[in-house]
């Protein structure tokens, strides 16, 4: 997938995360704005998750994708959160290859990168 910006990377995972959820049996909700933590809201079998979604096309020089876990915004870029400052309860990650990942939070334990190596393999969809 050929990715422009980071504005193209953003929007196309949405879709898939949004492609992906519905075609498991999620509920798949989109929220009015974009002042909240979380990007999507799913629910299966009575269960609410708020899922972040991110998306990479860049590899360290080990060759494994690396996804920002900051978030940053504004007429200026500027930087304002990361995934562990939220409040969301999974993170979904699209790769420039579209590997994707569906990641607990609460197992995230960097700050600001994430480099996708094997120890994330079993959150490989």
């Amino acid at each position: 997938m050929l990715f422009k910006s980071n504005k193209e990377i953003g929007n196309s995972s949405l879709g898939i995360a949004i492609a992906y959820f519905t075609c498991n049996g999620y509920v798949t909700s989109i929220p009015l704005n974009d002042t909240q933590d979380y990007d999507l809201i799913v629910e299966k079998d009575g269960k609410i998750y708020r899922v972040q979604v991110k998306g990479t096309s860049f590899k360290t020089k080990y060759g494994v994708f690396q996804v920002a876990l900051k978030s940053s915004g504004g007429t200026k870029g500027k930087f304002y959160k990361t995934v562990s400052d939220t409040n969301v309860e999974l993170l979904f990650v699209v790769t420039k290859d579209l590997t994707k990942y569906l990641i607990p939070n609460d197992v995230i334990k960097n700050k600001y990168t994430l480099n996708l190596g094997k120890e994330y393999d079993k959150y490989l969809l």
